[in-house]
């Protein structure tokens, strides 16, 4: 039996492109979407196992339309896909139910394996962004408390600024920025600050 998708891209080439990837194999596109609130339709009309979002759209930008989706259509699994490997963008997709984060540049068997996977309900595939960072978050307890200045530092790195960013927010030198990162990331146990990102969001750290 075909996969049924949904593809939600505000760029008509994207969406031509993904169709070109998607032909001769199980996944049948069954409606075409450009901005999101035409996502949300779409998906509601055509209940597909699968929609493939893109992060920033037009009238509702992707995380939004896919809070809604999850709300409205909670069968549907989504996929979001960007251009942007951006710790908040995965991090915000990972909080909301995303099934799988897919970078754009992906191979056609990486984006098949991907919506299969997803399709099917199983955890992310390593093709995506999310399957490590799915894997730490189960079962992490945090013991050890965090600094008023260190709480500062992790809410700014859940914003996806940068070192010199969060520096000149905080009146702080780099250096005094990375010495709070490289505490912060000990403290959870984590190797990056997209792992950081999802775990503040999920604790509440930040909305």
């Amino acid at each position: 039996m075909a996969i049924k998708v949904v593809v939600a891209d505000d760029h008509s080439a994207v969406r031509i492109g993904l169709a070109s990837l998607l032909e001769g194999s199980d996944i049948k596109i069954a409606g075409e979407a450009s901005t999101g609130k035409q996502a949300v339709t779409m998906t509601r009309r055509h209940k597909p196992q699968v929609l493939l979002l893109d992060v920033r759209l037009p009238e509702g930008d992707g995380l939004t339309t896919l809070w809604q989706v999850r709300k409205d259509c909670p069968k549907t699994a989504v996929v979001m896909l960007s251009t942007f490997d951006n710790p908040t963008y995965v991090a915000r997709s990972v909080a909301l139910g995303a099934s799988d984060y897919l970078l754009k540049g992906c191979s056609r068997r990486e984006l098949i394996s991907v919506i299969q996977a997803a399709a099917k309900g199983t955890a992310p595939t390593k093709v995506g962004e999310l399957a490590e960072i799915a894997a730490l978050m189960e079962n992490r307890d945090i013991i050890k408390p965090f600094t008023s200045r260190e709480t500062q530092v992790l809410r700014h790195i859940t914003l996806a600024l940068s070192n010199k960013e969060i520096a000149r927010a905080l009146g702080i030198s780099i250096e005094t920025v990375k010495e709070h990162v490289q505490k912060i990331l000990m403290k959870l146990k984590f190797t990056d600050r997209t792992q950081v990102a999802v775990w503040s969001l999920r604790e509440g750290i930040i909305d």
